[in-house]
Order: C-alpha cells, then structure tokens, then sequence
C-alpha cells in the first residue's frame, strides 16, 4: 500500500500527466505534490480545487440526501465520505481529474490529477486514480 509520495508518483507515471497533488479539501492545504502546477504554485492550486471539492460534497445538488437521511451526505458525513467519487474539469488544454479519498478519519482529501488533453487518456486516468486512492496509505 503506497503513502503520498508513492501514490503521486505513480499518478505522475500515467500519459500525459503533468502534475499530481494530494489535497486537504476542508483547509484547501496540499498534503504532497509532483510534477507542475497549471499557475506555476502548488498551494494556489490546491486552494482553488478545494473549493471546487467542497462545493461538489456538500451542495445537495451534488449530494442528494441518501434514503434514511434529513439531509446530503455532505462534508463527509454517512458511509463512506463524500456522495462524491470524482470531478472532471475539461478546460481547453488539459483535464483535472479530483478524487474523493475515504479515510479512516474524516474523509476530506482528494487526489487532483492535471493531464494534457491531447497526451492524456481520461478513462484511463480515472480508473488507475480510483486505485491509488483505494490503496493509499495516509501516514
């Protein structure tokens, strides 16, 4: 089972990749990086995509209230983290691909993956990211 360097890497290992972070979504912190950044600052990044991650975990229009429940599943609350398992944004040149990861505590990281849309392969990306952050190991 990869830690945060491991995992990072080996996202960085897949076509196209240009940049790898592991990132706090509830203090918008990045807790690793790889490769480069799409505004030259891992921390801006990371900033910016935790707001986009909050916002998909805990609007309910993302996250409709599960049967036997008042309200969403939001901000990692239920079974499991996050109603959420991944966000796509497709900008002109690249794809960010942010993925939910459960954890035994509070469940409020994601791994946020940035490839180049003509190098990289999204269904490919969004398969091996599920494995890593099935496997990751947060120490």
């Amino acid at each position: 089972m990869p830690g945060i360097d491991e995992c990072l890497l080996e996202a960085m290992a897949l076509p196209g990749a240009r940049g790898a972070a592991l990132v706090d979504w509830s203090s918008g912190l990045a807790l690793g990086t790889a490769g480069d950044s799409p505004v030259g600052d891992h921390e801006t990044t990371a900033a910016e995509t935790a707001e986009l991650a909050r916002a998909a975990a805990e609007y309910e229009s993302f996250a409709p209230a599960e049967e036997g429940t008042a309200s969403g599943g939001g901000a990692g609350q239920g079974l499991g983290g996050p109603p959420v398992e991944d966000l796509i944004v497709t900008t002109r040149t690249g794809y960010h691909v942010l993925r939910f990861v459960e954890t035994s505590f509070d469940s409020s990281v994601f791994l946020h993956l940035w490839l180049d849309r003509a190098e990289g392969n999204l269904a490919m990306a969004r398969h091996r990211l599920r494995a890593l952050a099935e496997g990751l190991v947060l120490r």
